[in-house]
């Protein structure tokens, strides 16, 4: 599924990797935990698009497939059937935007990548279908390989590590050299490593503890906390749009820690926030 796009500096952020960027999260799904089914209507997605990179998102992460837990997977034509319209409006609308397609589809990440979609987002690190790593090195463009175990219907079954820093530290070093094997160029790649996706708890707490272990390694970090169970955990909030101030608290460390990219829903506000942090670290 060969695709014509090449890697080139513009598929990167304005001062990468000098500073935190933002990514906004749109989420083209009737069930996604948060915000379900208010950007299912292109012109509505495109509207959110429009006020994310007003607000200070560097890159447009659009989602067509619910990754939340216990989510049901609905496949490659209903993923494609429910982003195209979105992509291909935001796109037209606003031509210089970088937009990141989630999926772990190879026929959903090569669709998007000739209807103009700049980075893929693949919350398996390739496993689920390893054919879209081999779109990934023929399209030439950014890859977020995150670590996870299972699927939405067992991750939460998955959550024993002898260390979770080392562990899915060491899965990223093994998704990053299939990634290679399969012709994706080392500078494509960007690491994430999967806040909430088969973790308890205490172990998202402690991979962000211990975030330096992963952003002093080889590859740019992305970190996705935005609106996150961990955080309604330890602040006893049930509500994920109650979770603003946790999350921006996480924006913090990370930017404390040097990550390349914070995953949010909330790009107005953690955007201010990322730089207030900068003034201080």
């Amino acid at each position: 599924m060969p695709t014509t796009k090449r890697l080139d500096s513009g598929d990167w952020p304005q001062g990468w990797r000098q500073r935190t960027t933002v990514m906004g999260v749109i989420n083209i799904t009737p069930d996604s935990f948060s915000d379900g089914g208010r950007f299912l209507a292109s012109e509505r997605a495109l509207a959110e698009a429009q006020r994310q990179l007003c607000n200070g998102a560097d890159v447009l992460d659009l989602g067509a497939q619910s990754t939340r837990p216990g989510a049901e997977e609905v496949g490659a034509e209903e993923e494609l059937r429910r982003l195209l319209p979105a992509l291909q409006a935001i796109r037209q609308h606003c031509p210089e935007a970088l937009i990141s397609v989630d999926t772990f589809l190879a026929p959903v990440a090569a669709k998007a990548l000739e209807a103009g979609a700049n980075w893929i987002n693949d919350v398996s690190g390739g496993r689920r279908d390893p054919d879209l790593l081999r779109v990934v090195a023929d399209a030439g463009c950014p890859v977020v390989l995150m670590h996870s175990r299972g699927d939405s219907q067992t991750m939460d079954q998955l959550t024993t590590y002898t260390d979770v820093v080392t562990d899915v530290k060491e899965a990223l070093l093994e998704r990053s050299e299939a990634a290679i094997q399969a012709g994706v160029d080392e500078s494509q790649i960007i690491w994430d490593p999967g806040l909430g996706f088969a973790k308890t708890h205490e172990q998202n707490l402690q991979l962000l503890r211990d975030l330096e272990q992963l952003t002093e390694g080889p590859k740019p970090v992305l970190i996705g906390p935005s609106r996150k169970r961990f955080i309604g955990a330890v602040l006893d909030e049930p509500r994920p749009k109650a979770r603003l101030w946790g999350t921006a608290a996480v924006a913090c460390r990370c930017a404390q820690a040097g990550a390349a990219v914070l995953r949010v829903h909330d790009v107005s506000p953690i955007s201010q926030t990322l730089r207030m942090a900068a003034a201080l670290w």
